[in-house]
């Protein structure tokens, strides 16, 4: 099995290019997706609602309550990334056991790779990125927030500049959907190639 790691802040298009490696046949795990699962739990929602009481919206998260108590507090940030990310670590781990003997090329797509310490169970890693501006108008456009509410969840991520140094190999994602898509066949090659 080869881990090829699919990162970038927020804003950056990892997702996009996750989407494009998925049409070209690669399974991709969704880091995303774990924590949406996870907000199904009975288990894990009564954790978060025993130590952020104020987001009790009915026995559910209010998400949005949520996000505003820990992207204004670094320290109530990390409490919750404590609770999120051994369960996130531990999906991970089975997915390695499971496809460890294999030659299944499978592709990650995690914004906090390099924050979880991810990196060390990657073999090659990708970093998608985009003009600072255009990242600022895709996130605020997309999630409906603000400029202020944008910078202070950039702020909580590693800058991607540091990102970028860590990567095999960084992508542009400012460009239409085609030159996206052979970008990821040629990266896609070279991975293949090294194999």
């Amino acid at each position: 099995m080869k881990l090829v790691a699919i990162t970038g802040s927020i804003g950056c298009g990892k997702t996009t290019l996750a989407q494009q490696v998925k049409s070209l046949g690669f399974p991709v795990l969704d880091a995303d997706a774990w924590v949406r699962r996870l907000y199904r739990k009975k288990s894990f929602v009564s954790q978060v609602l025993s130590v952020f009481p104020e987001v009790n919206d009915c026995g559910e998260v209010n998400k949005r309550k949520l996000r505003n108590i820990v992207f204004n507090d670094v320290t109530q940030l990390k409490i919750l990334e404590g609770l999120i990310h051994p369960y996130l670590t531990k999906n991970l781990r089975k997915v390695i056991h499971k496809f460890a003997k294999t030659d299944v090329l499978l592709f990650l797509d995690v914004a906090l790779l390099f924050e979880m310490g991810w990196n060390k169970y990657c073999d090659y890693i990708i970093v998608a990125d985009v003009d600072s501006h255009i990242q600022k108008e895709r996130v605020m456009r997309r999630d409906g927030i603000s400029a202020e509410d944008f910078d202070k969840i950039n702020r909580v991520q590693m800058n991607n500049e540091d990102k970028k140094f860590l990567a095999d190999v960084v992508v542009d994602t400012n460009c239409s959907s085609n030159v996206l898509r052979a970008c990821m066949i040629c990266v896609i090659d070279r991975i293949l190639s090294s194999c």
